[in-house]
């Protein structure tokens, strides 16, 4: 293999499998030059462009034999993978990036090419981009739920059962009432969970330019719920520019409407599961070892709950 054909797994991707990883972590980033090297060879693919990561996975742009652009995308066999792979199935190109080969062993993904360097952050106004966002979702959750998936019920009774040990690690009196707020919306909704396949992370920097369709929706993590629950990611996104306009309720406002309006969803169930999304993300970071909440999550919920 000549040194420009050498596959050299980026830094920051070895880091976040080596860092607090195990003995198969580290074995699985140590092995991945031979995997690459593998799916090259069975899918006959030659390499058209350098190797880029994201937080999990490696993606090789690659040329398939009748000159099709691809990328071959490998990450390490789990639950999430798992689902990815049966959302990416099901949804078989309908707003999404289209599968069009995988190994279930290796969890090994072979995807059409989109334009990694054109997100729909790269639209300038933010009414326009996230309506384009409020269409693919509403694309994606009208297909039918296959088999195999989570589902929110069991998810929000999870976070329920950490909220009473969660709560004593927050510093702050305020910190604790909007957590237990927060949990007692989930507590009323999750009787009724919802029944539709949810992308769970679709914000602006995954959605992608394509050329079978002007924007297409990347990396799932698919699971059985309410659409309501869906939409946090959304109403995140760029939150660095939002903070940085001085009024980022109103911007939060704003996308919220224009989600539930284009969604068609109950506004009250719809705040209920984004508060439920604040609750899960306050508890991931409490696990990480945070006592207070994020100022971003705080400004979320004072948006929809002080209008």
């Amino acid at each position: 293999m000549s040194p420009s054909e050498r596959i050299d797994v980026p830094e920051a991707l070895a880091r976040s499998y080596t860092r607090n990883g195990g003995e198969e972590e580290q074995a699985w980033i140590a092995g991945l030059p031979a995997l690459v090297t593998e799916f090259l060879d069975r899918w006959e693919l030659t390499r058209d462009g350098g190797i880029s990561s994201g937080e999990a996975s490696l993606v090789v742009p690659v040329l398939r034999v009748d000159g099709t652009r691809a990328v071959l995308k490998l990450q390490r066999p789990r639950e999430e993978t798992t689902a990815a792979l049966i959302g990416l199935r099901t949804w078989n190109g309908n707003g999404m990036v289209r599968l069009l080969d995988h190994d279930p062993v290796s969890s090994t993904m072979l995807l059409e090419r989109l334009d990694g360097a054109r997100t729909l952050a790269s639209v300038e106004d933010d009414d326009v981009a996230m309506r384009i966002l409020a269409e693919l979702l509403a694309r994606l959750h009208s297909v039918p739920v296959p088999g195999g998936l989570r589902g929110l019920g069991d998810i929000a009774g999870d976070m329920l059962k950490e909220v009473p040990q969660a709560v004593t690690s927050l510093t702050a009196p305020t910190d604790r009432q909007r957590l237990h707020r927060w949990a007692s919306a989930v507590d009323e909704l999750a009787g009724e969970p919802g029944d539709r396949m949810l992308h769970w992370d679709l914000h602006y920097d995954n959605v992608l330019a394509a050329e079978r369709e002007p924007w297409l929706a990347i990396d799932p993590e698919p699971l059985v719920g309410d659409p309501g629950f869906d939409l946090w990611p959304a109403l995140d996104t760029g939150w660095e520019q939002i903070a940085a306009t001085g009024d980022a309720l109103r911007v939060v406002r704003r996308r919220f409407d224009l989600l539930t309006e284009a969604l068609e969803l109950d506004r009250g169930r719809a705040t209920g599961w984004t508060l439920g999304r604040l609750l899960q993300n306050t508890l991931w970071d409490i696990e990480d070892g945070r006592t207070t909440i994020d100022p971003s999550q705080i400004a979320v919920a004072d948006a929809l709950l002080e209008r």
